[in-house]
């Protein structure tokens, strides 16, 4: 028998390729979105569209949840207002969606809910695995309620698997298409100093772990969703610039990314030199371990 898996997030950037991949497995997908039916499959592939998540309040239930739902978190200057909002796509959502999964007759076998590193907050050079205690700021906060939320739900009968997700690259979209069209007219260089780590990971990389998850009976509680090869901002820019084929020399200094960006300039001139400790003791194996092949694939 087929299982059902209920997704939330699924006409994103990561949930576009995770859709289709599971429907090659043979999964039957509903996926939640205010987005018409039309519009979601054209994304999603042949889904069932779920357009208002009461509507599923005392179902049947499904198999399992993949939870990728929320607002890009580098889309807009963190106002007062656009904090609360991406709380609100995060937190209050996933705080329904698992009361819902509660008043279903049957319980799922397991929840798959995003996060991503930002919960360790700024790290320096520090090496960070699942265990590294957190620096508390808003990144941390933010993602520390959203898995909070999550875990709710996790019971003798129900496993909960938290995706503590990279700096996501792929072809056609996420922030490496921002950064792309400055590289191609050769106007691309470092953040700041370029000291900071940004701990990348291939679109097909999230997915293949999201998968796994899903279909590891053994899998619960958080995972790092990045490369095992960190870099560097420095070394990322002079890498995307190598596969571009174009110079990286022009640097955006630190006060101006500060001055245009306010506190949301912490997720260009901090992060974390993340290590994916649990994918790799589980034995994982990543696609795109090398910087240089994930960008070649991703700008291709």
């Amino acid at each position: 028998m087929r299982k059902r898996v209920l997704i939330t997030g699924g006409t994103g950037f990561i949930g576009s390729r995770l859709c289709p991949e599971m429907l090659d497995r043979g999964y039957e997908l509903a996926v939640l979105s205010r987005q018409s039916p039309s519009k979601v499959r054209s994304v999603c592939g042949q889904v069932e569209v779920i357009n208002d998540l009461e509507s599923l309040r005392s179902d049947a239930g499904y198999d399992a949840v993949i939870n990728l739902a929320g607002e890009g978190i580098a889309d807009k200057r963190w106002t007062d207002q656009r904090k609360q909002a991406l709380r609100n796509s995060r937190i209050a959502l996933t705080n329904i969606l698992t009361d819902i999964v509660n008043s279903w007759a049957k319980p799922p076998e397991v929840m798959v809910s995003g996060s991503a590193v930002g919960f360790y907050g700024a790290q320096g050079d520090n090496l960070v695995t699942e265990d590294t205690l957190p620096h508390d700021e808003f990144s941390h906060q933010l993602c520390k309620d959203w898995e909070d939320a999550a875990l709710k739900l996790q019971s003798a009968n129900v496993r909960v698997c938290l995706s503590r997700t990279g700096v996501v690259v792929g072809p056609g979209g996420g922030f490496l298409q921002r950064m792309v069209l400055p590289f191609k007219f050769g106007l691309g260089g470092r953040l700041g100093d370029g000291n900071q780590y940004m701990p990348w990971v291939h679109r097909d990389d999230v997915v293949a772990a999201l998968i796994w998850m899903l279909e590891t009976p053994e899998a619960s509680g958080a995972y790092n969703v990045v490369s095992p090869n960190p870099a560097k901002n420095r070394e990322f820019t002079q890498t995307l610039a190598k596969v571009l084929r174009r110079p990286a020399i022009f640097p955006v200094p630190t006060a101006v990314l500060k001055v245009a960006l306010g506190e949301m300039s912490r997720l260009l001139l901090t992060g974390q030199r993340a290590m994916p400790a649990r994918l790799t003791e589980s034995g994982f194996k990543f696609i795109y371990p090398s910087l240089e092949k994930a960008l070649e694939n991703a700008t291709n």
